[in-house]
């Protein structure tokens, strides 16, 4: 039982000879492969720990690693624990382990493969030629000796190109945790023999790393010492581009003797060295035998790309204890970054380790060698107690974690886990050790179905019962995922396993195209509206040249250490990237020379940066690097957090407080504003918010079995409702407002892709329709969602071109606007009307700074012709026109603080006053005598105009007008009241005057907060002469496409707004009256079959997909294009066209005005602009 093939050529049969053809696909069900210790960098805490080995580990510290395919990348591993088997100390000490350190020991009954973790793992020998696969560890290894792996091997592609002489020979080993490689090589050191050594020397009883392949023939070769006292060791390196490394060693014996005249040279004498301070040579430790060779630097030697210009320092340098421990790590810039403490009585266990600029991390241990404490000076401390097949961990905030396991070595799990809440999981295990199961805290389980062989996912149940699935090809590459919805996903591959396209769940496709065999970085991608762009890459696998569909180019730079340099788009565009040595970015310039600065503290946290005119904002940190204040033109806002890193405190510029507070499981359980306004969380079991209080206000969350929301209660009245579909996508939304029934409903095509929206406001009571609104969304054969039915509107169709740059707009097939771009795909030309992109009566043209800003709009009506003008920071500080320039003054925080107009005979300067968090004060020029200087909880109270008053939750409830001192009170103010329904949404308004309402307003919502109406009654004369509100109110309705307004109905008009698409910037006013729609009133072909088709007269109920298709029959027959396929299907039913078309009730275009919308920079409509031409309206803003 050894998980290798079940029949496998070699093995003896009990009756015959040797079995010369074995089955590759069934494998034998007993793990191989199986490690002496779970992975040290599996399970963590703190920082960090691993509970189930009881050690210290120090998961992938990685010291360099430059760009390229098949890289050198140099890191260190650590973990305490020591294995019975161990392999040599390796060149970072004992402890350390560096990828290079995997070794492979040969036994006449077992092969034990050394990791980089400090483990051993454990197989059975192999033949030559044989592979075996460790379920556990998810690894192959296999031995040398065979051209070919068998057909429909998971490796046989990998295995085919490794080169002859690799596959061939039965004294190497490779291992590989992917189908898709790289192999490590093992094999061994060559070495110059001795005058007594018998030749042909014999082959070590082990395989140490030689070098990686790929899978497109690519190496990295590491080059061993032949003789010497190095002999075996690496002090070389060629990396897949060609990028040559020197590895400098030293031995114990060199560290020493440069330690003793290090010190004889040292004017210290205070601490004169002993001669047994460093020895010579070192013992033996429970890491394993060790020869005291150390890495002490790595060079640069070599660099295609860089012939002339190599590093003058080492990229990274090591220096060691008396006893041959890592002590110090140095970055290129000589910068010391790593610090390690060291138990004196047990070489190379850590005590402690340090990063630079952070405090130190202190470890204690049992006489067993196990963590039972870590202790952090600025954060959370743990300690462990240990039982069998039990662990509790526990915080400094006496939080505890209680981990149950099962099985041993390799194969131990926790199976079962105590939150520090008293909440309990569930995990259950296949033999190999795989995830096959989750119970959560609720008792609900999650299945998890695998691969027997690979161990990749094939389905996941959840507790409700639907499943997704996953399907891999023989490479284990997955090839779809099909969802619980019934989409799905897909992915294919070349015959060297490169992604050639990838299938999204709505069917939208991208492709891949490749022009180098030896490279897995593509040249090309299409998209599914068949645009292609290019991409150049450079020998470090580095972007040099991305080339959109339209042929335009953006190009990168970068240095040495595989930073990005320089970016140079079109239109002269480029900015520029500078680094310190460390690496750190110091500076963005743009080719204006602009630039903004970065500053560092020793941590590598970010401290100050510095805009182009010189202005500073700057952060300062805690010990762990966490945020406490930031800085800038003087005001500060701070964070204070506890022990566990959690935010307990904001303090804002004013200096009030925002308090936090959380539970044992680290989740919100109170906020309390600026304002004093406090909000309580309430959870269930598996994490899902069940109950929020906003001060009097209780909400409780309900969900299904799939955690989908499905109702909420407000201080126990229903609030809204979620009603889900078979697919489980959202159908309808919808609650009760100011006494209606609002719902929102959804539409979907069979790719899940939303084709229509659709609000309603209903009598509750007797089920009246009062408002009917409904948005439709389509999408053309590429994906691209190109067409909008407003409500009662034609079609909007947008133009595009390449990937989906916007070209034009059509309503009703009519062309309306139209687009020039530059080569950025930046709007230069809008031309508006039925003439667009001829003679347009209305064309405006935009131009951009060297920079990429707006620089001007101009018009053929010189009118509306606005410039812009830019600060070094990019602040807005100047906008043009015409008639008037206005100019934008800013603080040293960024804030707007004055405006000057200026014109003909006038120059006006606005300031704009407020206090350090930002809250609008009386302008001081105009109110010199105002003492406030500041609003402690963020609510203004007052201004020049009005008194305000607000309720516990900070809402706005009461504007009076302000009477100045000194003015005798009339009793004539006017008082604004406000009412909120239970979300905070305003549902009724009045103004007050003299004790009598001069109007009243109440509001309807839907669920989303979007509002559905509005009802005004005005105070006017009634036919007694009284002065009363009016009986009967203005009724102005709302519809809605997602969060944009597009439409509002009032008695006598419905103006309905098109928008730019992705934007909330309108472009099209379209204006009908009432009275020309109800003309258009008419029903749809299936409404009138529906209403007409059944024998007794009475009306009949049309399937969903039965209403589609006559709906895009009636399209057709309007558009007298009747397809193939609909004509088959009428066939199918015993119809024909001209039957049908009869039943189409003929089509009335109601008269509309047709305005566009002249808008700034920001987006807020100036003009509405005729298709004649000419201006409807006009507006300006503050």
């Amino acid at each position: 039982m050894s998980g290798k093939p079940a029949a496998r050529q070699g093995d003896m049969t009990q009756y015959g000879g040797p079995i010369v053809q074995g089955s590759a696909g069934v494998r034998i069900g007993a793990p191989t492969g199986v490690a002496c210790s779970v992975c040290p960098g599996g399970m963590t805490s703190g920082n960090p720990v691993n509970p189930l080995l009881g050690a210290k580990v120090q998961p992938g510290e990685t010291d360099l690693a430059l760009p390229g395919p098949l890289p050198f990348i140099l890191s260190r591993t650590y973990s305490s624990y020591r294995t019975k088997t161990p392999a040599p100390v390796g060149i970072f000490g004992p402890g350390w382990k560096a990828p290079s350190d995997i070794r492979l020991q040969i036994r006449d009954d077992a092969l034990v493969l050394n990791d980089n973790g400090g483990r051993s793992i454990h197989f059975e020998p192999l033949l030559p030629g044989e592979a075996v696969y460790s379920r556990s560890e998810s690894m192959w290894l296999v031995r040398g000796g065979k051209a070919a792996q068998p057909d429909g091997h998971t490796l046989g592609r990998l295995w085919g190109a490794l080169p002859p002489d690799i596959r061939l020979s039965p004294h190497l080993y490779l291992a590989t945790s992917s189908a898709q490689g790289p192999w490590w090589i093992l094999g061994w050191s060559e070495r110059v023999p001795g005058a007594e050594d018998v030749l042909p020397a014999p082959l070590p009883p082990y395989r140490v790393l030689t070098g990686l392949a790929d899978r497109f023939g690519r190496t990295l070769t590491y080059r061993r010492e032949a003789a010497g006292d190095l002999a075996g060791e690496i002090t070389g390196v060629t990396d897949g581009a060609g990028r040559e490394f020197r590895l400098v060693l030293t031995t114990q014996a060199q560290r020493a003797e440069e330690a003793r005249t290090s010190s004889l040279s040292s004017s210290d004498s205070s601490r004169p060295l002993s001669a047994s301070a460093f020895p010579d040579t070192l013992p033996g430790t429970e890491y394993g035998p060790d020869r005291g060779i150390r890495l002490s630097a790595v060079w640069l030697m070599h660099d295609p790309a860089y012939p002339e210009s190599l590093p003058g320092a080492p990229l990274v340098r090591y220096t060691y204890t008396e006893a041959g421990e890592l002590l110090a790590v140095y970055d290129r810039s000589n910068t010391q970054v790593r610090a390690f403490t060291y138990d004196a009585q047990h070489p190379g266990r850590m005590v402690a380790h340090r990063y630079a600029g952070r405090p130190e991390m202190r470890y204690r241990y049992d006489d067993t060698g196990r963590v039972v404490e870590q202790l952090n000076p600025a954060g959370l401390s743990y300690r462990y107690q240990y039982e069998q097949d039990r662990i509790t961990v526990t915080d400094s905030l006496n939080r505890h974690e209680v981990l149950h396991t099962e099985g041993g070595a390799g194969l131990k799990r926790v199976v079962k886990k105590e939150l520090a809440d008293g909440s309990v999981t569930h995990s259950g295990y296949d033999a190999a050790g795989r995830l096959t199961a989750q119970t959560d805290a609720a008792g609900r389980r999650t299945e998890y179905g695998l691969n027997v062989v690979s161990g990749d996912i094939t389905d996941i149940t959840t507790p409700d019962g639907r499943e997704t699935k996953f399907y891999y090809n023989d490479g284990n590459q997955l090839t779809a995922v099909v969802y619980p919805d019934g989409l799905e996903s897909r992915r294919a591959y070349d015959e060297r396993d490169r992604l050639v396209s990838e299938t999204s769940r709505s069917g939208d496709v991208i492709r891949y195209a490749y022009d180098n065999p030896h490279s897995e970085l593509p040249a090309t991608t299409t998209d599914a509206t068949g645009s292609t762009r290019q991409m150049t890459w450079s020998r470090y696998g580095q972007l040099l040249a991305f080339t959109d569909c339209s042929g335009y180019q953006t190009r990168y730079e970068y240095d040495r250490f595989g930073q990005m340099t320089a970016v140079h788009r079109e239109e002269g565009i480029s900015l520029y990237r500078h680094y310190d040595n460390r690496g750190r970015l110091t500076s963005v310039k743009d080719a204006q020379g602009r630039e903004t600065r970065y500053e560092y503290n020793a941590a590598g946290d970010l401290t100050a940066v510095i805009t182009p005119d010189g202005n500073r904002s700057e952060t300062q940190y805690d010990a762990w690097g966490k945020a406490v204040s930031t800085t800038q033109g003087g005001l500060t806002r701070s964070m204070e957090y506890d022990a566990a890193g959690r935010v307990i405190s904001l303090t804002n510029e004013n200096g009030s407080h925002s308090d936090f507070s959380y539970d044992a499981l680290d989740r919100l359980v109170q906020q309390g504003g600026f304002d004093g306004r406090t909000q309580r969380y309430h959870y269930d079991l598996t994490g899902k918010l069940t109950q929020s209080e906003d001060e009097g206000l209780i909400t409780l969350w309900h969900y299904d079995a799939s955690d989908r929301i499905t109702h909420r209660t407000v201080n126990g009245d229903p609030a809204e409702q979620w009603q889900y579909d078979e697919h489980g996508w959202l159908t309808t939304l919808s609650h009760t407002s100011e006494g209606h029934r609002v719902s929102v409903h959804y539409g979907y095509d069979d790719k899940g892709r939303l084709t229509g929206e659709r609000q309603t406001v209903e009598n509750p009571e007797t089920g009246e329709l009062l408002w009917h609104h409904e948005t439709g969304h389509a999408y053309n054969e590429q994906g691209l969602a190109n067409r909008v039915t407003p409500d009662s509107l034609p079609p909007v169709e947008w133009l595009t071109y390449g990937s989906g740059y916007l070209a034009g707009m059509k309503l009703g097939g009519t062309p309306l606007v139209e687009y020039t771009r530059d080569r950025l795909h930046r709007e230069t030309v809008r031309s508006f009307g039925s003439m667009a992109g001829s003679n347009a009566a209305y064309e405006l043209t935009s131009t951009y700074t060297p920079a990429g800003q707006l620089q001007s709009q101009h018009l053929n009506s010189l009118v509306y012709d606005r410039d812009y003008g830019w600060s070094d920071n990019g602040d807005l500080v100047r906008i043009s026109g015409p008639r008037q320039t206005r100019e934008y003054g800013y603080s040293a925080t960024g804030r707007l603080e004055s405006v000057r107009t200026l014109a003909p005979d006038l120059d006006i300067r606005i300031p704009y006053a407020t206090d350090p968090a930002g809250n609008r004060l009386p302008d001081p020029e105009l109110h010199p005598d105002s003492t406030l200087t500041v609003w402690p909880d963020n609510r203004i109270a007052e201004d020049a105009h009005y008194v305000y008053r607000h309720d516990e939750y900070g809402r706005l409830t009461e504007k009076t007008d302000r009477i100045p001192a000194g003015v005798i009170r009339t009793d004539d103010e006017r008082t604004h009241h406000y009412h909120y329904d239970s979300q905070h949404r305003l549902v009724f308004y009045t103004r007050i005057q003299h004790g009598e309402p001069l109007v009243e307003s109440r509001y309807l919502y839907d669920p989303l907060g979007r509002r559905m109406a509005k009802r005004v009654w005005r105070r006017e004369r009634d036919l007694t002469g009284w002065m009363s509100l009016s009986r009967k109110p203005e009724v102005t309705w709302y519809g809605w496409d997602g969060d944009r307004l597009t439409t509002v109905q009032t008695d006598t008009t419905r103006i309905q707004t098109v928008y730019e698409p992705g934007s909330f910037t309108p472009l099209i006013r379209v204006e009908t009256e009432n009275g020309e729609r109800e003309k258009a009133q008419r029903r749809s072909l299936a409404e009138t079959l529906q209403q007409e088709g059944s024998e007794n007269g009475h009306g009949v109920v049309f399937p969903a997909e039965l209403v589609r298709l006559l709906d895009r029959l009636e399209e057709e027959i309007r558009a007298d294009r009747v397809s193939s396929e609909s004509r088959a299907w009428l066939a199918q039913c015993g119809l024909t066209v001209e039957q049908l078309a009869r039943q189409v009730e003929p089509e009335y275009t109601p008269a509309r005005k047709v305005h566009f919308y002249h808008c700034d920079h920001r987006g807020l409509p100036l003009a509405l602009i005729s298709e004649d031409g000419n201006t409807a309206w006009r507006g300006e803003y503050d």
